[in-house]
């Protein structure tokens, strides 16, 4: 949380769109249990992608985990061995980054799971939303 908070408080660059500071977000159960399953199903399944091999998708997993939302996003990330590294990722990636300093969401979720026997070892995922 104080990374995502720390980000969003300073406006920044994400590629070449500059993104005012934005409001804090708040941390968001139903979010975490939507990210948590993906970062799982990720590790056990040893696969990484923003859809789920059930072919879901993370606004469908968001709903499933019973967040009502109107608008929502979605990071993840694989290998990084702590959440700084993983920040410093999506605050490199111009889409990861917007998705973070989106003023309009308000809740956020995130999520690590880790298989040592899989590609990556370290799977994370980051829920993003607003509710209706």
């Amino acid at each position: 949380m104080r990374l995502v908070n720390e980000a969003r408080a300073s406006s920044r660059y994400c590629g070449s769109t500059l993104y005012p500071a934005a409001s804090p977000l708040k941390w968001n159960a139903q979010l975490f249990n939507a990210a948590a399953g993906h970062s799982s199903d990720m590790a056990s399944k040893n696969y990484f992608s923003h859809t789920g091999l059930d072919g879901s998708t993370f606004s469908q997993r968001i709903t499933a985990a019973g967040y009502a939302w109107k608008t929502a996003g979605e990071n993840i990330a694989a290998g990084q061995s702590s959440i700084q590294s993983a920040m410093n990722g999506w605050l490199q990636s111009p889409g990861h980054c917007a998705n973070i300093m989106k003023a309009s969401y308000v809740d956020v979720g995130v999520s690590c799971a880790q298989n040592s026997a899989s590609t990556y070892k370290l799977y994370w995922t980051m829920e993003l939303a607003a509710p209706r």
